[in-house]
């Protein structure tokens, strides 16, 4: 049986003060968690795994500091963990977009080559990695749109964009940028989508990593360390 909001919160799948952001879609949250426990059970291969489907909401509302915000999950089995733009630490080779992320992350900042595609530690910063959508059925990109995801992330959106706090949202691509009035226009870095495809129609050399920095200082709040760990490091 599909978890309720309220259960989530007290198995630890979602920080508490996330409760009253999601409260106005629980409804809408508890009837598309059965869904697809019956797609499940229908056979109906979902990804990511039931235990990371929430770990872009471990870390508490109140922390957040920045946005990265991601259309929908990778579709490859044993790829989300859960965070936009993120892998387990175990694959390899890594996905075009997030290759395309590492480069412009060290032609940003200087940053050395990350030895992973694990983002967690952005996260222990107070970024928020979120998908527009957060599931997928296996080997079928984009194939979870419209199922109700999209109503529960605007949501999450509209709640961390309405805080009297500083943020800076970096939205890449056309999904990405309708959200950015959820979260202050002015507030945010916007560009075309790291995908491959797409990259070099003005992804590459927009520099999002220190221009939502820059946007943090203009709040009067500390910026971001992006730079993760490198293999020199481990």
């Amino acid at each position: 049986m599909a978890k309720s909001l309220q259960q989530l919160i007290a198995s630890g799948e979602i920080a508490p003060d996330w409760e009253e952001a999601l409260a106005p879609v629980a409804g809408e949250l508890a009837e598309l968690l059965a869904l697809l426990d019956e797609r499940a059970s229908a056979g109906e291969t979902i990804l990511p795994t039931r235990a990371d489907l929430f770990a872009s909401l471990r870390q508490p509302l109140a922390g957040v500091r920045a946005v990265i915000l991601g259309q929908d999950p990778y579709p490859t089995p044993g790829h989300p963990i859960g965070l936009s733009f993120a892998v387990s630490p175990r694959v390899k080779p890594l996905p075009g977009s997030l290759r395309n992320i590492f480069q412009e992350l060290q032609q940003d900042i200087g940053a050395p080559p990350p030895a992973t595609g694990d983002l967690t530690p952005w996260t222990e910063q107070g970024v928020l990695l979120l998908n527009r959508v957060l599931t997928v059925s296996a080997g079928k990109a984009g194939s979870h749109r419209g199922l109700g995801w999209e109503q529960i992330t605007s949501q999450l959106l509209r709640a961390v964009g309405d805080r009297d706090q500083p943020l800076a949202g970096i939205l890449w691509g056309n999904d990405a940028r309708a959200a950015a009035p959820l979260l202050d226009e002015w507030r945010c870095v916007i560009s075309t989508h790291p995908s491959p495809l797409a990259a070099h129609r003005g992804f590459f050399g927009s520099r999002p990593f220190s221009r939502a920095n820059e946007l943090l200082r203009e709040q009067g709040a500390d910026p971001i360390n992006w730079a993760l760990p490198s293999a020199a490091l481990l």
